[in-house]
């Protein structure tokens, strides 16, 4: 209280003593003076009195209204201290319905920067009053007097600017304070108690709020405050800690309820636990509200310490040994909910949880998978006289989805295949783009049509555990010299090591932490020609009356799109395709075949025209009659031979070769005579 408050106060406590003495002097003198003029006195002093209570701030209003606008910015539970609690206490009395107490500590004028168990009721009463913002939206049934997100952020939409709150007696507030407080009802019992692992049962060393254990309870007969909940740790097996001290693997313990702490305890000293023998662990002063017949959830989590040695890196047991509630009377019950040692009692749906703490970094893993977005072969246009723009050529996806830990990458080395012409020649850099990050600190090593190009990434990329992201390798081409028309270049990822990749989770990651690989589709360069495109294929079998009646129709549709030039493209067949009959594994199948090419495109003297900018089909047709009876075949169109001029010299024939295979042949089919 400042020097002016306190001087205020003062002249305030002489009136009201004033007021007192100035009634009982009245009585004897009643006789002297008349009804208005006593009345009259009486009235000034009560207004002296009213505007030194406005001056001090003794009123709910000018007390609580004073934090607003606050904005509260870390969560607050039972023992928290700090002036944030005090800033809470005063908004919370600055409403009635939530107010933390009438007198005392806590009530409006005489705030403290304690959260204890008269701030956790009004918190509570805080969360039932908007219900639908904060208990609703996180599924809750019951308030749990936890400052957490949800409520944090309620109340800080609410403190924006300062409360309006009506001026009332203390008497007032009693009345409007009884009307909103939680009340239990009932006789409250236990009716129903299950423990059950978390979702997850393997953890690491040194991780932080791991779920361990779900704790389910459900009351009848009336409404219940669970006050106290004592757990045991202990490794799977043993009956106390002579082998294993869990204040060795663990740093602290805590309790939350859909996702906001209610309580957190240090665990990492032996003096911390209730009975350090027998390793079980005290939570007290909880005040968790539950209704009637309705189940509230507790999880159970630890943070572990790190470096831990083997008798704590095993396999762990939690059980819940007591839980103490109380009723609407007041009346408290200790239940054993669980008993040690993994036996059952009658409200044991499950005599304990289950967890196992690993070595940090064993569970951390790194694959490379297929991605959805690696394009599709294509023909990509480049310069005959100056650089190319910059092409996406192969993307891959870097997968940690059953990884503990982020995974942060070092190096990573990509493959480069080419026809027609060496990387070195046809390839003028280089880029990686990993979840956005550009890579483009590349070492390249060629051998022979193979280049190998190593990007050093140096740590800047981290790929979160579970996430699964994309990496994009761009190519720029030199110019294309005529004789390299037609070339070809193809990305890859090698089957994933330590020799691939460098990568690390909570430790460097090893072989057995890395795998799959990935190979995307062929591209071709030219700097004029054609775009070719699969459009449709099809397979049918005729059977005849005889004997060898049997033939195919098989069928390859493609698109053909011209660029820089018009397009000229032979009606013979044996002039302008290739095409293969073949089984199953690519072997060639006897028979004979009776080709027809026709287009879309005109026709002139004995050429297919497409003019430049322009997209025609070109369809090849082929009636199969195999040489064996129950012969499998396929077609398979090869590749399709193109000029500008349209003529018979073959002078500036190009050839196309249709890139994936598996994009341009037919479905198997059987002629069975």
């Amino acid at each position: 209280m400042t020097h002016i408050a306190k001087d205020v106060a003062t002249k305030l406590a002489v009136a009201v003593v004033a007021v007192a003495m100035a009634l009982a002097a009245f009585a004897p003198a009643a006789q002297a003076q008349t009804t208005e003029e006593l009345q009259a006195m009486i009235n000034d002093l009560l207004a002296q009195v009213a505007a030194l209570s406005a001056s001090t701030g003794q009123g709910a209003t000018s007390v609580a209204s004073g934090v607003c606008p606050y904005t509260w910015t870390r969560s607050l539970t039972t023992g928290s201290t700090g002036a944030d609690v005090m800033k809470l206490q005063q908004f919370l009395n600055a409403d009635v319905d939530t107010r933390v107490a009438a007198t005392g500590a806590g009530s409006v004028g005489a705030e403290t920067e304690y959260y204890g168990p008269a701030t956790a009721a009004a918190v509570s009463k805080l969360q039932v009053k908007y219900r639908a913002d904060v208990l609703s939206p996180a599924g809750l049934v019951n308030p749990t007097g936890y400052f957490g997100p949800s409520t944090m952020a309620k109340a800080n939409s609410l403190c924006t600017t300062a409360p309006v709150v009506d001026d009332m007696d203390d008497e007032d507030m009693d009345d409007e304070d009884d009307s909103s407080d939680m009340t239990l009802s009932g006789e409250a019992s236990l009716d129903n108690f299950e423990i059950d692992s978390a979702d997850d049962d393997d953890i690491e060393e040194d991780t932080q709020d791991a779920p361990v254990a779900e704790l389910t309870y459900e009351f009848t007969d009336g409404d219940a405050e669970i006050s106290r909940i004592d757990l045991q740790f202990l490794v799977d097996g043993e009956t106390d800690t002579s082998s294993a001290r869990p204040w060795d693997a663990f740093d602290t313990i805590s309790l939350w309820v859909d996702g906001d702490m209610i309580a957190e305890e240090d665990a990492n000293d032996e003096d911390d636990w209730l009975d350090e023998d027998l390793g079980t662990f005290r939570f007290s002063g909880l005040d968790l509200f539950a209704e009637e017949d309705e189940e509230v959830v507790i999880t159970v989590a630890v943070t572990t310490l790190d470096n831990l040695d083997s008798e704590e890196l095993d396999t762990w047991d939690v059980y819940v040994t007591a839980t103490r509630f109380f009723d609407a009377d007041g009346v408290a019950t200790t239940e054993d909910t669980g008993l040690a040692f993994g036996s059952e009692d009658d409200l044991s749906g499950a005599a304990d949880a289950s967890f196992t703490i690993e070595v940090a970094g064993t569970d951390d893993e790194l694959r490379v998978k297929t991605s959805s977005s690696d394009p599709d072969a294509a023909t990509l246009q480049v310069e005959d006289d100056s650089k190319s723009d910059w092409y996406t050529v192969f993307v891959f996806d870097l997968d940690t989805d059953d990884s503990i830990n982020d995974i942060e990458l070092n190096s990573i080395k990509v493959n480069v295949a080419t026809t027609g012409a060496t990387y070195s020649v046809l390839v003028d850099d280089a880029e990686l783009v990993i979840d956005g990050t550009t890579i483009d600190d590349v070492t390249v090593d060629v051998t022979g049509n193979l280049a190998v190009l190593t990007f050093d990434v140096d740590g800047d990329v981290v790929i979160d555990a579970g996430d699964r992201v994309q990496a994009e390798l761009m190519l720029r081409f030199k110019s294309l010299a005529p004789a390299n028309e037609g070339a070809t270049v193809q990305g890859s990822v090698s089957s994933l090591t330590t020799s691939i990749v460098d990568a690390e989770g909570a430790d460097d990651l090893g072989n057995s932490q890395l795998g799959g690989a990935a190979t995307g589709d062929a591209h071709t360069l030219r700097t004029t020609g054609i775009d070719v495109s699969p459009e449709s294929t099809s397979a049918e079998v005729t059977t005849g009356d005889n004997a060898g009646d049997d033939y195919a129709t098989f069928e390859v549709e493609v698109e053909i799109t011209a660029f820089e030039q018009d397009v000229r493209i032979s009606t013979d067949y044996a002039s302008s395709t290739s095409f293969s009959i073949v089984d199953g594994s690519g072997n060639t199948v006897t028979g004979t075949s009776t080709p027809v090419l026709t287009s879309s495109a005109d026709e002139n003297g004995g050429f297919f025209e497409i003019n430049e900018g322009s997209t025609e089909t070109l369809t090849l047709q082929v009636t199969f009659d195999a040489a064996t009876a129950g012969a499998a075949a396929r077609l398979r169109l090869n590749s399709i031979t193109f000029d500008e001029s349209g003529t018979a010299t073959n002078t500036d024939d190009q050839t196309q070769t249709t890139l994936p295979a598996t994009d341009y042949r037919t479905s198997i089919v059987v002629l069975t005579n």
